[in-house]
């Protein structure tokens, strides 16, 4: 692998018979991960279309009396969140657009593209919703999800993962023929891996190379070759590999730390630091004008920005890339206490969008209530759902949960002010675990209001 800097040529023949097809590639007007994207990024008459599902048994969130209308036609009737049962899961149509444009904005600011990590809501509403604020891509993690995603037309993909499955790289290869428009990138971390996706896409006869990036892991993370010497061989994979094309380098930092102390920031800052220099050692290896850098979940996106986009002085072309997923929805739990965008004064701090509603069905000790909402309805891997307030009589201060079951809530000292009947909103922490446990999300329009409007419903696909 060569050492410089620049982006001028190849150090191999491999890189270079890579920039060849690429070159045959782009004069034929094929685009490639890094691209300007151009139109909306995704089939937008296929989400028009979900307004014309009709609502049933299927979605636990809706009402019996709006069955058989189709989701336009319940919406027509204003309903509002007093008709809703429980245990409920809802967002908050203002917190989502204050987020939505406040992570946007934050990118433009340092000098990042965003591909937001899908996975967490599975929404295409919401994903067209962060391509029109100016998403490059979506993220995703696994082949079911990607299915989704281009079942609803979305034009750029990144895989943080790698694609093995031999019938999912011939269906990725057919996506990329049938459709010059679609630009897709994978994640790969070791040598075999790379052959095994060469050998199931030449079976498959793909006409266009698969975009690759070499995966960078570190000691106790997640996936990823281990250190910069094993990451190069990779890459020499990949350039040897026909129907491979290198497109840059990513990892996943937040495998290395879960929380926001100084020896947690450090070793985020070392692996970032690994993942830079191997990007600069690839730079004229790369078989493109533009490869990409990626890191950056929804806690560390700050210092992934410190610390990478100095790349693009340093070999020209090179794109940064978070994927941030979380940030929309945001919450009252593990977000709200990580986030660079709440824990930096000078920042302008997201909103938890989400909130999840119970009522008290059972009273059995002074101190303890039992609310009928449970690990099937809420989030509680990264912190139990937090009382906010008792419709219709305010605040619930002292009150914590303090356990979930399958599907009741363990509420202690809230004594009188929540008595057996009385509906709680709760704050809830991780949004990747809550978008799941429902296909039909009703969208408020203020969470803060005494009678809440229901202005939409959000279709998630898990």
């Amino acid at each position: 692998m060569g050492e410089s800097s620049g982006n001028s040529g190849s150090s191999g023949a491999a890189g270079t018979e890579g920039r060849a097809g690429t070159e045959g590639a782009a004069a034929a007007g094929l685009p490639y991960f890094a691209d300007p994207v151009h139109g909306p990024g995704i089939d937008t008459a296929a989400v028009t279309a979900l307004a014309d599902e009709t609502l049933d048994f299927r979605f636990k969130a809706v009402p019996a009396d709006a069955w058989g209308r189709t989701v336009r036609d319940w919406l027509a009737t204003r309903p509002t969140l007093d008709g809703l049962g429980t245990p409920l899961l809802t967002l908050d149509a203002a917190a989502l657009h204050h987020n939505l444009h406040t992570m946007a904005a934050w990118c433009r600011a340092a000098g990042v593209r965003l591909a937001p990590h899908g996975k967490t809501t599975m929404a295409p509403a919401l994903w067209q919703a962060q391509l029109a604020a100016g998403a490059h891509a979506i993220t995703l993690a696994n082949l079911p999800q990607l299915r989704v995603a281009r079942a609803f037309g979305v034009q750029r993909l990144l895989l943080a993962n790698t694609l093995l499955d031999p019938a999912g790289l011939a269906w990725i290869a057919a996506e990329l023929d049938r459709d010059p428009g679609f630009a897709f990138a994978s994640w790969v971390d070791s040598t075999d891996s790379v052959h095994r996706m060469d050998a199931a896409l030449r079976a498959a006869g793909a006409r266009r190379p698969v975009e690759v990036m070499v995966e960078l892991g570190g000691p106790g993370g997640r996936t990823g070759a281990r250190g910069v010497p094993a990451a190069l061989d990779v890459a020499a994979a990949v350039l040897a590999a026909p129907t491979l094309r290198l497109a840059g380098v990513g990892g996943y930092e937040g495998a290395l730390a879960h929380d926001a102390s100084d020896p947690a920031l450090a070793a985020v800052r070392g692996y970032l630091a690994d993942l830079a220099d191997l990007h600069r050692r690839l730079a004229a290896d790369y078989p493109t004008a533009t490869p990409v850098v990626t890191a950056g979940g929804s806690a560390y996106f700050d210092t992934v920005a410190q610390e990478l986009t100095p790349l693009t002085r340093q070999v020209p072309g090179t794109t940064v890339i978070v994927r941030a997923g979380a940030y929309l929805a945001h919450d009252d739990g593990f977000y709200r206490g990580i986030s660079p965008l709440s824990r930096r004064p000078d920042t302008t701090p997201l909103r938890s969008a989400m909130h999840g509603w119970a009522r008290v069905v059972s009273h059995p000790e002074p101190q303890l209530a039992l609310l009928d909402a449970g690990k099937r309805d809420l989030p509680f891997d990264e912190g139990l759902p937090e009382p906010q307030l008792v419709r219709g009589h305010g605040p619930l201060e002292g009150a914590t949960v303090t356990a979930l079951n399958d599907q009741h809530t363990f509420l202690r000292d809230a004594g009188p002010a929540a008595p057996v009947g009385a509906v709680l909103r709760l704050g809830l922490s991780h949004p990747c675990t809550a978008f799941d446990k429902w296909s039909l999300i009703p969208v408020l329009d203020h969470a803060d209001t005494a009678h809440p409007r229901i202005v939409d419903l959000v279709r998630t696909y898990f």
